[in-house]
């Protein structure tokens, strides 16, 4: 059985390490063994890691630290978690060296797009008006707006439809996209949506939340599944 890694969601107040159910169902039910990362910026035990697992899981959580992307910080930024971000940063430029396929979910394609020269929206709210609310309130396993795939792309590949309805909990998003990077699906109000590495294999990121999505729903298992296969 591929196995693939998990990054672990961080709680700042109760300083402890915990993770949502659907990121381990999700690759479960498509035939993958997930093992959640310790969080830790030791490239030693990074690098071991790399070693153990065929995949990598980006989660979500907390906002990036605007460094990533030569920026100050703006009052509307959240609060970053540190580690986190020297963590994933250093996975996610050793997967796309290596060539290891992985999944950024949410704050998975912000990295993504800010360890390869993109920038982000630290508050889109403040920094970009629009008629689409893309931080939902609860329940998160239904849509609030749509995304349109590229044509040809790998998304429309996975999902057999030029066009999809998605979830939306986030308040940043991507401003600037990376040179590195491709387009895979835009909102209704023009914010990248997907993208993946260009002239990669199955290094991809998505804005919404396939993990909130029963596993029966084709926006969760026909995005965990072709994940598995490209393992």
């Amino acid at each position: 059985m591929k196995t693939v890694g998990v990054l672990p969601l961080w709680d700042e107040e109760k300083k402890s390490l915990w993770m949502l159910p659907g990121y381990l169902e999700g690759l479960i039910n498509a035939g993958v063994l997930p093992l959640m990362l310790p969080l830790c910026d030791d490239t030693k035990v990074l690098e071991a890691a790399l070693e153990k697992v065929d995949g990598l899981l980006f989660t979500g959580g907390q906002d990036l630290s605007p460094e990533l992307y030569g920026e100050e910080r703006l009052a509307v930024c959240g609060v970053a978690c540190k580690k986190r971000d020297v963590q994933e940063s250093f996975l996610l430029k050793k997967a796309i060296k290596q060539r290891l396929p992985f999944l950024g979910i949410c704050r998975g394609l912000q990295i993504l797009n800010a360890v390869t020269g993109g920038s982000l929206f630290q508050d889109l709210p403040s920094q970009k008006s629009s008629k689409i609310n893309h931080c939902m309130h609860p329940p998160y396993d239904r849509a609030v707006h749509k995304v349109k795939l590229k044509k040809n792309g790998m998304l429309v590949e996975i999902f057999r439809q030029d066009e999809l309805e998605v979830n939306s909990y986030h308040h940043q998003g991507v401003k600037v996209l990376s040179a590195c990077l491709e387009t895979e699906a835009v909102s209704e109000d023009g914010i990248v949506e997907a993208a993946r590495v260009k002239n990669g294999g199955f290094e991809l990121g998505v804005q919404w939340h396939p993990e909130f999505f029963s596993c029966n729903d084709k926006r969760s298992y026909s995005l965990f599944e072709a994940f598995a296969k490209a393992l």
